[in-house]
């Protein structure tokens, strides 16, 4: 299982990749793995100010539906227009192709966000 060193992940199976003050946030392999085949993804926020562990949308797999977290405070900019009419991206590049939304961080980084070799002991990997 990959888990790129630059990222930042968090204990709910989301990565964050910073770039200045911008992030864009996805779903890591473990989770688009777990979930199976995704159908659908809903991002109903775009533009809005959430806070972190905000519920920012929702993954729709074959088997069940999961929410999906802020893990930093910020604006949400932007959506992947890929995730529309492809989902399986998620399942199929979810470090690259199936990132699902960009946001401008307002707050602080939370300090809890982990390192990829955190996340790998915390899944077992």
């Amino acid at each position: 299982m990959d888990f790129p060193q630059e990222l930042k992940y968090t204990k709910d199976h989301e990565w964050v990749k910073f770039d200045g003050d911008v992030a864009t946030i996805g779903i890591t392999e473990f989770a688009a793995g777990e979930l199976g085949d995704i159908v659908y993804v809903e991002v109903e926020t775009t533009g809005e100010a959430l806070d972190t562990n905000e519920v920012f949308g929702s993954v729709e797999a074959v088997k069940t539906v999961s929410d999906l977290f802020m893990p930093v405070s910020g604006e949400i900019l932007e959506v992947n227009p890929d995730l529309e009419d492809s989902p399986e991206l998620v399942n199929e590049s979810p470090y690259e192709k199936g990132w699902m939304i960009k946001v401008q961080v307002t707050g602080d980084i939370p300090s809890d966000l982990l390192s990829a070799a955190e996340y790998a002991e915390l899944v077992g990997a």
